[in-house]
């Protein structure tokens, strides 16, 4: 497909650039939109999850490299300064639907030679000169705002993306300032189906034109997989508009303003004020999860390394040695758990973050994911620890993802899990809270409308004692 690496009139070429990590590429609006009523359809719950078929292992295509842009002012520029209608249609609409993925895991990039085990990334230097009085005034007010989900890239048009987003900006109209969101996480699959640079106009710039903060992503399956004879590499537009070397202009953005993220690579500690996010890659397979060469297990692959399980086993530590009371949350696109129609949990993936938070003698208060295209919290309860597993792939691409089973929750799925809430009906995102003691995770699903501030469902945990209120 000749389409897959257009650029538009606006596009720019690059600049050499001189980060180790990214040697020079070639490089080629306010919403409306009324939002559907909510259902009294029964919010349904999952038997047990069914582990899916291991992955295959054929020899992939050799990784890319991750490219850069030039940086002609060095500082980060996010929300457009004024408001414009949602668009109604597509661009560049999608015609990649009918293509056959690859289904082989991938490689990714390797860090730059000498980075450290654990790359970090800190919410001062995504804010650039103002990043440090903008953590001084988070650390003044006591608490940290954010917003997170993932699945929101739509293929069908951006009614449903933009009722998210949408809902998404009102939180920026606060009566108290200590509540606006200081970020986005998001949880991967940011465009579909193929991850086109193509695509990122209409599935991630467009939408987010007027979201005022910046925003981070782990990739998901969809923002790596590739199809056969794709002009591009595995995780290739995800590269330059996620981990430039420095925050610029997109090519992919038009006349947008966002500028690109500075993510060390697709696997990083995101620190910033009470909070630290450990960002994981779970490779391109529909099912399952994979981040490890997963060795000893029943389906070992030869394709991944034990680089993320490294990273994350030296982040928890560093978590202990810090004596950091902040929340720790793990964040990566495939679910450990889900009681949905399509996908379900990755026990595998399962097993190798347990093995890290065991080796590092640290666990995460929270887990976030996405892949399935709902909502559903989980606790798991691990030495004495309850720890919440949030599935929130609901952010605008559809069809939902439906149940496999309707129960009541709380639902009790054995001694150490319980299903705590569900909604297969509505898309939305979290809202996630944290101060010195508590990490408070609300989902808010955009039918509620951007006037209503109150979740549809809500947990507190205690940082120090890891229980829930």
């Amino acid at each position: 497909m000749a389409k897959d690496r257009e650029r538009d009139e606006h596009s720019k070429k690059s600049e050499p650039s001189t980060h180790p990590l990214h040697p020079e590429p070639e490089r080629k609006h306010k919403g409306t939109g009324k939002p559907p009523s909510k259902g009294g359809k029964p919010k349904p719950a999952p038997v047990p999850p069914v582990p899916p078929n291991p992955p295959v292992s054929p020899v992939p295509p050799s990784p890319p490299v991750p490219p850069s842009l030039p940086a002609p002012s060095g500082q980060p520029v996010f929300g457009e300064p004024t408001l414009s209608p949602d668009p109604t249609t597509f661009r560049d609409p999608v015609t990649d639907q009918n293509l056959a993925e690859l289904t082989q895991l991938m490689p990714f990039p390797e860090n730059a030679p000498g980075s450290p085990v654990e790359p970090v990334l800190t919410l001062a230097q995504v804010y650039g000169d103002a990043g440090a009085a903008k953590e001084a005034a988070i650390q003044a007010a006591g608490q940290i705002v954010f917003h997170s989900v993932g699945d929101t890239g739509s293929v069908t048009g951006p009614e449903t993306q933009s009722l998210v987003a949408d809902k998404m900006v009102t939180d920026f109209d606060e009566a108290n300032p200590v509540d606006v969101p200081s970020f986005f996480y998001h949880l991967g699959d940011v465009v579909y189906y193929f991850g086109e640079a193509t695509y990122y106009y209409d599935q991630f710039y467009a939408p987010y034109r007027e979201y005022q903060a910046p925003i981070l992503a782990v990739p998901g399956n969809h923002d790596g997989v590739v199809y056969a004879k794709d002009p591009a590499t595995s995780l290739e537009a995800f590269l330059e508009n996620f981990c430039a070397a420095a925050p610029v202009p997109s090519a992919d953005a038009g006349t947008l303003n966002r500028t690109t993220m500075i993510q060390p690579g697709v696997y990083f500690t995101f620190e910033a004020p009470f909070v630290r996010i450990l960002g994981l890659y779970s490779n391109v397979l529909e099912d399952p999860g994979v981040i490890s060469g997963q060795t000893g297990s029943a389906s070992p692959n030869t394709i991944l390394d034990s680089r993320q399980i490294d990273f994350l086993t030296a982040a928890l530590k560093r978590v202990k040695s810090d004596a950091f009371t902040g929340a720790v949350i793990i964040a990566m696109h495939h679910p450990p758990f889900s009681g949905d129609t399509i996908h379900g949990g990755s026990p595998l993936m399962l097993a190798d973050l347990d093995a890290a938070c065991t080796a590092a003698g640290a666990w995460p208060h929270a887990v976030f994911s996405g892949h399935v295209h709902n909502y559903e919290r989980f606790t798991r309860t691990v030495d004495g620890k309850q720890i919440a597993y949030v599935v929130a792939g609901c952010g605008g691409h559809n069809p939902l993802s439906a149940m496999r089973a309707t129960v009541r929750t709380p639902y009790k799925i054995d001694d150490t899990l319980t299903l705590n809430s569900v909604d297969d009906t509505d898309f939305g995102y979290l809202r996630v809270v944290v101060n010195s003691s508590t990490m408070t995770i609300e989902f808010h699903p955009e039918s509620d409308g951007g006037t209503t501030k109150t979740p549809d469902d809500m947990v507190t945990i205690n940082l120090a004692d890891y229980t829930m209120a």
